[in-house]
């Protein structure tokens, strides 16, 4: 933990800088690029019906978008409103109206017609539902029945054939914690969350490299850094808040460096609606584009050592901080000795950059004094994703860009609440306040009053595949309780999930609007309870942002759904009906006494229990973890870890493809239009070398297929990675591999190989 405090928002410059413009035609007029003001005017006639509680829930929220950690219209980087198109689309969800009698109890055959942001337009759940194998409707059952089915089920059929999930879907850290507390006082560990699908591996490689599990830095540290690096992440896409700490940190001279196959117009020039000038003239973001192959990062960054090495060899102190290195690290001889194996023809093969290239960038890092490294998905979503976090360590730890102002190790999270959903413990590996551990076991069995269950829980991709186990295997899964998640479009390979969904005896659905996975069928019955938002929990809730900063978002007077319940009280609910005789362990009178609770369970989070009004906040860890270069790990020293390089031997004539987000929020549709690149959702990105070599124009139809699925698409022309693909995501996943985790973190592989043919028909094209 470090002891400097965040120093608080910085003012942006007032001058204008028009060497950053990215051109003069005022407002971006002719160019391919999102509409600011018309998405904000939507939005408004969208919430027309409740325009005072949309308001209250802007000004006076934290959003329920991204994970930057904007309270109200305010966060603590950068003086100013903040605001973006993400949130607004996100809004109606909280607005809405309630579903209407005759969709509620549609027939089935009907609801399957509709998409899931169909579905979503349909308006929020009001009251509880049940669907028995075979019926073709949901019919209403009360809050009592509801509750002791699923508890019976539970009872029935034992904790180690049920399991738990939590999506991002704005919950706070109240309900993960009450969550991870109730499934372990059911008996099971079997529970898991969405922010695991995404960041496992970063968490899993930082814990084993430098002894942290979140950010070691804070967003205020892009501004004024020397070099920022985004590895794999298209932040001005996920989280475009993030524009104006981009702007912020142009404007202070950081050079802005992108590691991505696909060179997205979004990292290339943005215009911040907030910034009048930006919003004229639009702003320069990425000063460089590295593509590198889908899968060639480690390549890359073992092409980057390997320079910096031979730097070394030619002038002592050019490209190692040895200093740091000889002081706050472990490892260096062996990371040396495999580096300097390396060769240079299978790094550039692999990588897809030239030497000269990696060795640019080397040069570019070596004459740093600081840098901050940002990565998402890109890097995590594939089987060996913990080495790829290990690898950006390594880059970290050996120029000492760890633990001091503008330096640190950044996995960017693309949902408000998930960093905190692992702390909380709602974690197959992890509980409330350290890993699953005999130590934390006890501790936590002290504090709460009853033993934990000692078995090793299951990740929902396990969980779902458990489904389809013989009926007396005591881990099959028999039930099923989901706060939101979609599996149908968010696992690979949507038919096998469907399969595994069908299995299961008993599944809940608690929500607060139907998605497609709410209507499969189960084998004895699907139960849907309505939720409430964060902004209608009684007596609020808190969240935690990327940079570890915990927010205070108070309940907020306004519309509210007919039967809705508070997440927390559900399960805290659920646990006393299934164990009664323990029902006093697990009760909460309030939000107020979990957040007191959390303070004991979880020590670095201790000053959750102040957070009461609208604005309150801390940072746990303080600016930087590991200041000082000093790593919670055994040794207090930062590991030196040698990768090996993946085996990515693409098959001849076939494509690694990838996927990537568009108009959407993770798989909420907005638009069937990317506003940077018109793609439509089922266009394939292309090089137009490829295109030139297979004889293929712009539109024209194609299939890409392998041994998992195949996708109908059409040729979009675009500057990716010659030999490699991009699709959408999530109607791209029927191409990934079922059953293929990442070795360490146990997260689905996003990335495949694929054949690709010409088809004759054209229907569906726009």
């Amino acid at each position: 933990m470090g002891k400097t405090k965040h120093s608080g928002p910085v003012r942006l410059p007032m001058k204008p800088d028009p060497s950053l413009w990215a051109g003069a035609v005022p407002f971006g007029l002719g160019e391919t690029k999102p509409r600011h003001l018309r998405d904000t005017v939507k939005a408004a006639w969208q919430n027309r019906d409740r325009l005072g509680y949309a308001y209250r829930i802007l000004t006076e929220g934290v959003c329920d978008g991204c994970a930057l950690g904007v309270a109200g219209l305010k966060d603590q980087t950068l003086k100013g409103p903040h605001l973006c198109t993400t949130r607004l689309n996100v809004l109606r969800l909280n607005t809405m109206p309630e579903m209407k009698e005759e969709w509620l109890h549609a027939d089935i055959d009907q609801l399957e017609k509709l998409s899931s942001a169909e579905l979503r337009e349909l308006g929020r759940i009001p009251y509880p539902l049940r669907r028995k194998a075979g019926e073709r409707r949901f019919t209403r059952i009360s809050w009592e029945e509801a509750m002791e089915r699923i508890a019976g089920a539970i009872r029935s059929y034992g904790p180690k054939s049920t399991a738990f999930y939590l999506t991002a879907r704005g919950i706070t850290n109240e309900v993960y914690y009450t969550a991870a507390k109730a499934a372990r006082l059911i008996g099971t560990n079997h529970i898991d969350n969405a922010s695991r699908i995404c960041h496992a591996p970063s968490k899993t490689a930082l814990k084993r490299s430098v002894g942290i599990a979140a950010s070691s830095c804070s967003y205020k540290d892009w501004i004024g850094t020397d070099v920022l690096v985004f590895w794999g992440s298209v932040a001005a896409n996920n989280q475009p808040v993030s524009t104006k700490y981009m702007y912020a940190a142009k404007r202070k001279g950081t050079r802005i460096i992108v590691i991505n196959p696909y060179k997205e117009p979004a990292m290339e020039k943005y215009w911040v609606p907030s910034i009048p000038e930006s919003a004229l003239f639009g702003t320069k973001l990425a000063d460089d584009f590295y593509q590198v192959n889908i899968g060639g990062d480690i390549a890359l960054m073992n092409g980057i050592m390997k320079r910096w090495f031979e730097m070394e060899l030619e002038q002592a102190g050019t490209a190692i901080d040895w200093a740091f290195v000889e002081q706050h690290t472990e490892g260096i001889e062996k990371l040396r000795a495999h580096i300097m194996e390396q060769d240079w023809a299978l790094l550039e093969q692999s990588s897809g950059l030239s030497r000269e290239r990696i060795s640019e960038l080397a040069h570019l890092l070596a004459r740093s004094r600081s840098a901050v490294f940002v990565w998402s998905m890109g890097l995590t979503q594939h089987h060996f994703g913990t080495d790829n976090i290990s690898q950006v360590a390594n880059l970290a730890l050996l120029r000492g860009f760890l633990g001091r102002e503008h330096c640190g190790l950044m996995p960017i999270r693309g949902h408000s609440g998930v960093q905190g959903a692992g702390e909380m413990g709602a974690d197959p590996y992890s509980l409330p306040g350290g890993d699953f551990t005999e130590e934390h076991r006890t501790r936590l069995a002290a504090l709460w009053g009853f033993a934990l269950p000692e078995w090793q829980g299951d990740p929902v991709g396990t969980s779902l595949e458990h489904a389809l186990l013989p009926e007396d295997d005591e881990r099959k899964l028999q039930v099923l309780h989901t706060s939101g998640g979609n599996f149908l479009e968010t696992m690979p390979n949507p038919e096998f999930a469907r399969a595994c969904l069908e299995q299961v005896s008993v599944r809940v659905h608690q929500d607060i609007v139907f998605n497609r996975s709410t209507l499969v069928g189960a084998r004895e019955e699907v139960i849907v309870l309505p939720a409430m938002t964060r902004y209608e929990q009684p007596g609020g809730g808190t969240s935690t942002s990327t940079e570890r900063m915990v927010y205070f978002s108070p309940e907020i007077e306004g519309h509210r759904v007919r039967e809705a319940r508070a997440e927390w009280k559900i399960y805290t609910d659920l646990a006393s009906r299934v164990v009664p005789e323990k029902a006093h362990l697990i009760h909460f009178a309030n939000a107020q006494e979990i957040r007191d609770e959390i303070a004991q369970a979880v020590p670095y989070y201790d000053g959750i229990q102040h957070l009461q009004r609208r604005g309150d906040f801390f940072q746990w860890g303080g600016a930087w973890l590991c200041e000082g270069g000093i790593c919670p790990t055994a040794s207090g020293k930062g590991q030196l870890i040698p990768i090996t390089q993946p085996e990515l031997r693409k098959p001849e004539g076939e494509f690694y493809v990838t996927t990537r987000r568009g108009k959407q929020f993770n798989s909420m549709i907005y638009g069937e239009k990317d506003p940077f690149n018109q793609a439509g959702r089922h266009d394939v990105l292309m090089h137009k070398r490829d295109a030139l070599q297979l004889g293929l124009k712009e539109c024209a139809p194609i299939t890409l297929s392998n041994a998992h699925g195949e996708f109908k698409g059409y040729v979009k022309l675009a500057d990716v990675k010659p030999g490699n693909l991009q699709v959408h995501w999530p109607e791209g996943n029927c191409l990934m591999p079922k059953g293929v985790f990442e070795r360490y973190a146990a997260i689905p592989e996003y990335n495949t190989f694929v054949m690709l043919r010409v088809r004759e028909e054209t229907d569906g094209y726009a």
